[in-house]
């Protein structure tokens, strides 16, 4: 019995310095946040499938996601993406969003200027880091919208990508999920499906410009009868 409690300290010790480790190689601060080092952006261009997403606030692409990177002849970077977004509870649209890059110092982080093609989708100019990749599997992106005060995210998005529209193997999947713990981000994620709804068009209504929901119901009416 003496001897336990003469062990009693220790222990007690022992499990504050351990703890303390924990916080210590657990920075949430955006600013500590590792990115790919480098990043080959020209490998990275082509078609990625968004596999999971950590969602922002707003509206967004939802599910089937597909993005399309691109190189213009001067080296600028552009994307585009599609997917499923759902208006009105019950609408389910086929949306489009554009996105324009500016370079930084650091060749993993860029400027991203984003719009939807129409209107009811969101637009800004957030940051965009690739945090990790292997261009030919999968690659993780994060992009921070608001900072707190202590330098920790308010206001985070950050998509899961894959080459191959049916999934990451093992391996990638082991990789991509610490790093989502090196972001603060696990258990944060929401798996995004690929089930060929946007390739249906009678069940989606594809908007190209602004419009109402009476002329979205008239858009949907026309579709159904074709």
């Amino acid at each position: 019995m003496a001897h336990m409690e003469r062990a009693l300290p220790w222990l007690l010790l022992l499990a504050l310095a351990l703890l303390g480790s924990s916080i210590a190689e657990r920075d949430c601060r955006v600013s500590s946040f590792k990115v790919k080092e480098n990043f080959d952006k020209t490998r990275y261009s082509g078609t990625w499938y968004a596999m999971a997403k950590k969602d922002p606030e707003g509206l967004f692409l939802q599910d089937n996601v597909v993005a399309q990177f691109a190189i213009d002849e001067n080296g600028q970077m552009s994307a585009t993406a599609k997917g499923r977004v759902r208006l009105f509870n019950n609408w389910d649209v086929c949306a489009d969003m554009i996105g324009s890059f500016t370079d930084t110092e650091d060749p993993a982080k860029f400027k991203m200027k984003y719009w939807g093609v129409a209107s009811f989708l969101q637009k800004g100019n957030d940051d965009h880091w690739v945090v990790d990749t292997d261009y030919d599997t999968y690659a993780l992106h994060y992009s921070c919208r608001q900072l707190n005060e202590d330098g920790t995210c308010a206001d985070s998005y950050s998509f899961v990508f894959s080459r191959d529209p049916k999934g990451l193997p093992p391996e990638a999947q082991k990789i991509v999920r610490q790093r989502q713990i090196d972001l603060c981000l696990d258990r944060k994620y929401r798996v995004i499906v690929h089930n060929g709804l946007l390739a249906t068009s009678r069940l989606m209504v594809i908007i190209t410009g602004k419009g109402t929901k009476d002329e979205l119901k008239v858009s949907k009416k026309s579709r159904e009868n074709d």
